[in-house]
């Protein structure tokens, strides 16, 4: 697996989110109500929303475009239908905040 330094976590608002492009592939590091960072495909498998721009309630994002919800852990689709997104691991360096 290869470790790719995206940020920090003080670049992100607290419940926000932040887009990266990797390989080609859109992604989207979303900071939880408890600072943890989470990072998913940015593309939700029903109409192509930017699950950066949903609304996160614990660990899962609501798509912005119909609201599906997708668990930021799994990737996978809890509601309405199924499906799945690309998860990925995330480390945050306690003393630099280095994502």
């Amino acid at each position: 697996m290869t470790k790719l330094h995206v940020g920090y976590v003080n670049e992100i608002d607290h419940t926000g989110s932040r887009t990266l492009e990797v390989g080609g592939t859109a992604g989207a590091l979303l900071r939880l109500s408890d600072g943890e960072i989470l990072a998913v495909e940015n593309k939700c498998p029903h109409k192509g929303g930017k699950l950066s721009e949903g609304m996160v309630c614990g660990k899962q994002v609501h798509c912005p475009l119909h609201d599906w919800k997708i668990d930021l852990c799994s990737g996978q689709v809890q509601e309405p239908d199924t499906g799945n997104v690309n998860t990925y691991q995330v480390e945050v360096d306690p003393v630099s905040g280095a994502i």
